[in-house]
């Protein structure tokens, strides 16, 4: 009987499949090649930091990524475009709402049918997408205090968050993972007093983001791990196509809720927070992260702005069917499209070809925005302190479900 090849342990091979990007042969004497993740818990997922250091000094790093891609792309090849949306819920899974909201917007746009849309659909699905707004919002300001060691801000963030989880949950029968914004409509009409529900969140947490400041934002310790770090310059941030509060906390006021006007949000009044360097300089960490809890206040005032259609000319009637206009077959003319939405990290876009033959798209390609602002991450981080690198890198609000795909 032959005998069998002996498989040896060959540590050189080990990373052939994801090669180094330095050379450890070329490097100076005092600097090292350290491997951050894809297991380190400030990593935010599966994603490996490639440092080249001198000591406490980052001269360079590399993120390494795909450790979670999942193949979104190529299953949307083989699925009718209804049957896409759970898989587009799991991109970013800390905003799946808004997610969807996008991806609707667009299908929508290829059948020639957002004008048909009723208000009603429309202002719960804003309603719903600015509640997964201030939740994804939560996440990011939570887990960046977490990172810098700040441990009490995170268990009232989760606890405040829990309650929109609920409402969410009591809406569509998930937590997480939604499947509500259906193209053409919604998977039901809001449960019977989730609008008080509503009412009554928003004025329990009004006072809460207060009482996050006063603990955080606002607090010492944070602002000396955060101001004048990780400066992210307004001509690199527009230049290198970064966006949401990556891009707003650098200064510039683009929001595409204003600048596109998609769905009902022309309707409505909020403002665009932007970063203006009161704790350091215009684009710092600070700045990113002061740009989010700004806008959960602007969240709130857009839920309100909602409720009181949905309570008032567009309120519930016995006639009202959210799947009215939800096609049994989605069949769209030979057509290329991009269309995007303001998500929670930055610009979502779907780009969108079909043949007119199919309900299955041809392609449908995805523009994330946290692998986008991830691409920066090796200009921000260019000659900071190690413990720095991981201030910039959770101030950045990535999710690798996202950045993968």
């Amino acid at each position: 009987m032959a005998q069998q090849p002996q498989h040896r342990y060959a540590p050189d091979n080990l990373l052939a499949s994801e090669p180094n990007k330095f050379d450890a042969s070329k490097l100076k004497s005092e600097e090292m090649i350290i491997n951050l993740g894809p297991q380190h818990p400030s990593t935010h997922g599966v994603l490996r930091l490639e440092v080249v250091s001198d000591g406490e000094i980052v001269k360079e790093v590399v993120p390494h990524i795909g450790y979670l891609h999942r193949c979104f792309e190529k299953h949307t090849e083989s699925l009718p475009y209804n049957q896409i949306i759970p898989f587009v819920d799991r991109m970013d899974y800390v905003a799946a709402m808004n997610s969807e909201h996008a991806y609707a917007l667009g299908v929508e746009k290829l059948l020639g049918i957002t004008d048909k849309i009723p208000k009603r659909v429309e202002y719960i699905r804003v309603l719903v997408a600015e509640l997964n707004r201030i939740a994804s919002h939560l996440i990011a300001v939570g887990t960046y205090g977490l990172d810098l060691g700040a441990f009490t801000p995170f268990f009232w963030i989760m606890r405040d968050r829990e309650h929109i989880l609920r409402m969410l949950e009591w809406a569509s029968g998930a937590r997480m993972l939604y499947n509500y914004i259906w193209i053409g409509g919604l998977f039901y009409d809001l449960p019977v007093g989730f609008e008080q529900r509503c009412r009554e969140f928003v004025t329990y947490f009004a006072p809460k983001v207060k009482e996050l400041e006063d603990l955080l934002i606002h607090n010492k310790i944070f602002i000396d791990r955060t101001a004048n770090v990780g400066v992210l310059p307004l001509n690199l941030a527009i230049n290198g196509g970064a966006t949401g509060p990556l891009l707003r906390g650098s200064g510039l006021a683009f929001d595409l809720r204003k600048v596109d006007g998609y769905s009902v949000y022309p309707e409505l009044e909020f403002e665009i927070p932007v970063g203006e360097g009161k704790m350091g300089t215009v684009g710092d960490c600070w700045d990113r992260t002061w740009v989010r809890v700004r806008e959960m206040d602007q969240s709130m005032h857009l839920i309100q702005q909602c409720l009181n259609k949905l309570e008032g000319e567009h309120k519930r009637t016995r006639e009202f069917d959210p799947q009215a206009l939800v096609p049994k077959k989605i069949r769209p003319q030979a057509q290329e499209l991009y269309t995007r939405a303001e998500n929670p990290k930055g610009e979502l876009g779907f780009y969108f070809r079909s043949d007119g033959r199919s309900d299955i798209p041809f392609r449908c390609k995805v523009r994330a925005c946290s692998f986008v602002n991830l691409s920066l991450l090796p200009e921000l981080s260019r000659g900071v302190l190690m413990a720095d690198l991981i201030a910039i890198l959770g101030s950045i609000d990535i999710v690798l479900g996202e950045v993968d795909r």
